[in-house]
């Protein structure tokens, strides 16, 4: 694996608004140690929270559903539901979550990755947001060049604009919710969504800085992405990252049998209640590497080339990113 060549981003000015609420929500989580305020029933709420805001908001929403389109959703509202709970996990809205995730697709530990760990385990980690590469500041511009799909669609576009009231909601809802059912609100505001945030941050913030550092590599590809297994198993699946990296339109993350991927569990659940379809699946061969080239990344092409025509003519002057000629890998599987 090389880890060559650190290269230091250019950075814009310090993001004062995600500090403030991401130190509120740390400050908020040391509430936990007061042993009051501890209750089973607000842990399970954690556990449950941290499934529904990590799991089913953020890995297969935000990730495999909006990012990569990995598969459909039945009905069309459906989409904008989930992806109101990822907003839940306090990682931004969801097309400027989505731009940055293609955009490291694109450039995935070259000079243009907005979170390699190749400038500092730190920095892929977490302060990549706090001082951002000024290339990669979310305006308008820059959504129409890595997300012009989702930036097309006004009910993306709203949801993405008031991301913070959704968790200010959750938080709402669970002090209410546990002053009602056990005289306790305090204690499911604190572990429902104080101390679960934190996890389903660090948890997901492990996938951009730990699996490009440990673990063991499948496939051949041009990072230096890897699987780890921890990491997968706190996030759901997305810890089987050199297999997602070689395979990025692949609703399975997890391709061999001991690596466990709830979230494809999650999706084909779906899909058997004909609330998924078109689900697409990697078909390695075994004990066969695959390079992939990435530098246009396939997911970003799939993700797109529906809607390039549309929003071609809506924006004639935005460069969508490009695709390149990469092995049929995938199958869609039916509902």
């Amino acid at each position: 694996m090389s880890t060559n060549t650190a290269h230091v981003p250019q950075r814009a000015e310090i993001a004062w608004g995600p500090i403030v609420w991401m130190a509120f929500l740390h400050l908020g989580a040391l509430m936990a140690f007061n042993a009051g305020w501890f209750t089973w029933s607000g842990l399970v709420l954690c556990l449950v929270l941290h499934w529904l805001t990590g799991g089913i908001g953020i890995c297969m929403t935000y990730h495999r559903l909006l990012t990569h389109s990995s598969f459909k959703v039945h009905p069309g509202w459906l989409k904008y539901v989930l992806t109101a709970i990822g907003c839940c996990a306090s990682e931004g809205g969801p097309i400027g979550w989505v731009a940055d995730h293609r955009r490291h697709h694109a450039h995935s530990d070259e000079p243009e990755d907005v979170h390699s760990p190749r400038d500092g385990f730190g920095w892929a980690h977490m302060f990549w947001w706090m001082t951002p590469d000024i290339t990669s500041v979310h305006s308008p511009e820059y959504y129409k060049r890595w997300a012009p799909d989702l930036y097309k669609d006004k009910v993306l576009r709203f949801i993405d604009a008031t991301h913070l009231l959704y968790p200010l909601l959750m938080g709402a809802a669970c002090y209410v919710a546990g002053e009602y059912f056990v005289g306790n609100g305090m204690s499911w505001l604190v572990w429902g969504f104080f101390v679960r945030t934190v996890l389903v941050l660090h948890a997901t913030w492990l996938v951009n800085s730990a699996t490009h550092r440990w673990g063991y590599r499948s496939h051949e590809t041009r990072d230096d992405s890897t699987n780890l297994w921890w990491v997968a198993l706190v996030t759901y699946g997305e810890g089987w990252h050199n297999n997602h990296h070689a395979y990025q339109t692949s609703a399975a993350h997890g391709l061999d049998w001991w690596e466990i991927d709830t979230t494809y569990i999650a999706i084909k659940l779906m899909s058997y209640l004909g609330l998924a379809s078109d689900i697409k699946v990697a078909k390695p061969e075994k004990k066969t590497a695959v390079t992939t080239s990435g530098v246009s990344a396939a997911s970003i092409a799939e993700a797109t080339r529906n809607a390039a025509t549309t929003v071609k003519a809506d924006l004639p002057n935005v460069e969508l990113p490009g695709a390149i000629d990469t092995p049929d890998v995938l199958t869609p599987t039916g509902a």
